[in-house]
């Protein structure tokens, strides 16, 4: 395989941890609303595991209020059974149409929680990262060993790589920094 495929490869992938890092920030609550909040809830509708977002309307009408209309009203018992089962801890309200979710403010002690979830979860996002350049790594050095790759454009290769890295782990680490002061501040 080429080395700029390899490269190209690793930096495919390193992006799309970055994507799943940033698209996880999103389901930790700050003390605002956000439709983000209920999009990973499964309703267990009719027997199927079926996505919040295809069963309901999601709004947001003010800052501290998630609206949830089922677009089939026999549902609501069931995604209001899926929010409560949820790790949200918030308690849904039913009004017979639509579900309210009312976000209640942080805690300082709660606050401090949710900063050390960014934390493990901008981790695990470095982890992700670093394992795609060992991978991008043993790719350009088995082309090396296949004679494939000159030993000079192996070490200008891994360089590249490596730049690539310190590059996805610094978006990343932006985008915990932000994270984080979303939810620390009041």
């Amino acid at each position: 395989m080429p080395v700029k495929e390899i490269i190209s490869q690793a930096e495919a992938k390193m992006k799309k941890s970055v994507d799943v890092c940033v698209q996880d920030f999103s389901t930790i609550r700050t003390g605002r609303a956000s439709p983000a909040l209920v999009d990973g809830l499964r309703v267990d509708y009719y027997g199927t595991l079926t996505p919040l977002k295809q069963l309901a309307g999601i709004s947001t009408p003010e800052a501290r209020l998630i609206v949830i209309q089922p677009w089939d009203i026999s549902s609501i018992g069931a995604i209001e059974k899926a929010i409560q089962k949820s790790e949200l801890g918030i308690p849904p309200s039913n009004d017979g149409k639509v579900i309210r979710l009312s976000v209640p403010p942080l805690t300082k002690e709660r606050r401090a929680e949710l900063v050390k979830v960014v934390h493990k979860l901008t981790e695990e996002g470095r982890v992700a990262i670093r394992a795609v350049r060992r991978e991008a790594n043993e790719s350009i050095k088995q082309a090396q060993k296949n004679n494939n790759v000159a030993e000079d454009e192996c070490f200008k290769a891994q360089e590249d790589v490596q730049k690539l890295t310190d590059k996805c782990i610094n978006d990343l680490e932006a985008f915990s920094k932000k994270k984080e002061n979303d939810i620390m501040e009041v």
